[in-house]
């Protein structure tokens, strides 16, 4: 190995630890929590689970928190849609289903406050349509090819039938 490749190894974790040390210090620390408040009290510090919930910003009172509950149930439907034959689905209703989806799950990380619970209700009706979507595919996919095979299987008995 060249010395040169040894020596820049070697450096390589001193100046890793300055360069943290330099950009760390430019950002202050934010806490972990989700539904941390903005004010620093000893009151806001001392809230019980469901007092932070309460006055969170997407918390119990509010639509942010609400909205995607009631979203579920469209979530719901499109799961209970799997048990029905893929010619009785609806193109237009899944199309919309999917893009609404995926859409809303990019635009609940762009809105202030993001919305973790609408991205997850959004993430998973897309992933619902996608499905109901491949299932309606796969289905007029299968029924391009069953006039071939119904016109050879036809040909087959007629000529079975003559002879």
């Amino acid at each position: 190995m060249p010395a040169t490749t040894t020596i820049l190894r070697a450096a390589r974790p001193v100046f890793q630890q300055s360069a943290s040390r330099a950009f760390r210090t430019n950002f202050p620390r934010q806490t972990g929590r989700r539904f941390a408040s903005s004010t620093t009290t000893p009151e806001a510090a001392s809230q019980s689970w469901f007092q932070r919930m309460w006055n969170s910003p997407v918390g119990l009172k509010t639509v942010h928190f609400w909205a995607p509950v009631m979203k579920w149930a469209l979530v719901i439907a499109g799961i209970s849609d799997f048990a029905r034959p893929a010619e009785k689905l609806s193109l237009t209703q899944n199309g919309a289903l999917t893009a609404t989806g995926l859409i809303w799950t990019r635009w609940c990380f762009v809105i202030t406050p993001q919305n973790y619970l609408l991205a997850a209700v959004n993430f998973f009706l897309g992933c619902v349509g996608i499905t109901q979507l491949t299932r309606i595919a796969m289905y007029h996919s299968s029924q391009k090819k069953l006039p071939e095979t119904a016109e050879a299987k036809a040909g087959e008995v007629k000529d079975a039938i003559k002879q």
